[in-house]
């Protein structure tokens, strides 16, 4: 066998390889994709928002506490 045959015969073996892990990829992409919806890259979930607790409830929750603790 010549080397030009050889080299030729090891490009399709490679090619083969890479086709076969190109598959794999992406479907490993496509199990991410699936798996990390609703999920950011940090962890998080989407669209879950911070509760916001208005000035005047904050102050109630406040004065509740004081009164609770000057009881004790």
């Amino acid at each position: 066998m010549d080397i030009l045959a050889a080299l030729r015969q090891e490009e399709t073996k490679l090619q083969k390889q890479a086709d076969a892990a190109k598959q794999q990829l992406d479907t490993v992409r496509a199990a991410i994709k699936i798996l990390g919806r609703g999920v950011a890259s940090n962890g998080e979930p989407i669209g879950k928002k911070k509760r916001v607790m208005s000035a005047a409830a904050r102050r109630k929750i406040f004065e509740g506490n004081k009164r609770a603790v000057g009881k004790v």
